[in-house]
Parts: C-alpha cells; sequence; structure tokens
C-alpha cells in the first residue's frame, strides 16, 4: 500500500486537529493485519481445490466456515483467556479474524478440516448436467412442426 504524506494539506487548517488524526492513522492501515490469517489455495486436482489457512492456537469450535451463494467465509473467534502472568513472550496471534473468498459458479464446498494449527477447506467444481455443453443430433427426414398451443 502506497503512503502518502498529508502534512502539506493540514498546514492550512485551523481547528481540525482531530480530523488530522483521523485521515493519518486511516493512512497508516497495518496491511499486515489484513492479511491475517495468512493463507495458500492449491489445486489438487482436474476440478479440486484446497483452500489452507494458518490458524495456529485456534479449536474446532472457534472457526466457522460458512458459504452463501458464491462467498466463502472463514471466522475465528478466540475465547477468552486468563492471562495471569502465564506467558513471558507471546507471539502467536489469536485475535478475532474473519475472511471472505469469493467462489466461481459451480464451485463447491466438500469438507473441512483442522490439523497442526492448519485449516483445510476442499473445493469442488462440478458443472451440473443442464450447464454442461450437449451434442444435437442432426437428421436428414422432414423436420417436424411444433405447434404452439395457448395455454
Amino acid at each position: 500500500m502506497d503512503r502518502f504524506d498529508f502534512s502539506p494539506l493540514f498546514r492550512s487548517t485551523i481547528g481540525f486537529d482531530r480530523l488530522t488524526r483521523l485521515v493519518d492513522a486511516a493512512a497508516r492501515v497495518d496491511s499486515a493485519a489484513l492479511a491475517y490469517p495468512p493463507y495458500n489455495i492449491e489445486k489438487t486436482g482436474e476440478d479440486a481445490y484446497r483452500l489452507t489457512m494458518a490458524v495456529a492456537g485456534f479449536s474446532p469450535d472457534e472457526i466457522d466456515v460458512t458459504v452463501h451463494e458464491n462467498s466463502l467465509l472463514v471466522t475465528g473467534k478466540a475465547k477468552k483467556e486468563d492471562e495471569n502472568g502465564r506467558y513471558l513472550h507471546r507471539g502467536i496471534a489469536r485475535r478475532t479474524f474473519e475472511r471472505r473468498f469469493s467462489l466461481a459458479d459451480h464451485i463447491k464446498v466438500v469438507g473441512a478440516s483442522l490439523v497442526n494449527g492448519m485449516l483445510h477447506v476442499d473445493l469442488v467444481h462440478e458443472v451440473p448436467e443442464e450447464a454442461k455443453p450437449r451434442k444435437i443430433a442432426i437428421g436428414t427426414g422432414q423436420p417436424e412442426v411444433v405447434e404452439k398451443i395457448a395455454a
């Protein structure tokens, strides 16, 4: 993300200190927070895919995988832990997250599993029979007339 220096714009403003701080804070949005948790998308077969997310420290009951129309939503809600000085250093992130993925037409989620801190969501591309191309046989006889009957 490119950073812009807004300070020349604020030199001539008086009484807009709060607005200045808000705009400056918005310009410094942490791109790492937007990329949490990290994920991979891999092709596992001709019509199969796997979404893998690094969710160390989360249990299956803290993660929700929801599909609605062509949208896949993965959310994680970390339970509050009693932190009575148990940690000397805490480097494993356990913050609430929400990741939304747009799915192409005819992509179906067939399962999800959590193994060794990695959430695996398996997807498959299934085109229904009525959407597949079909070959029309060409006849040699007289064409049949299809009558339209009024309803």
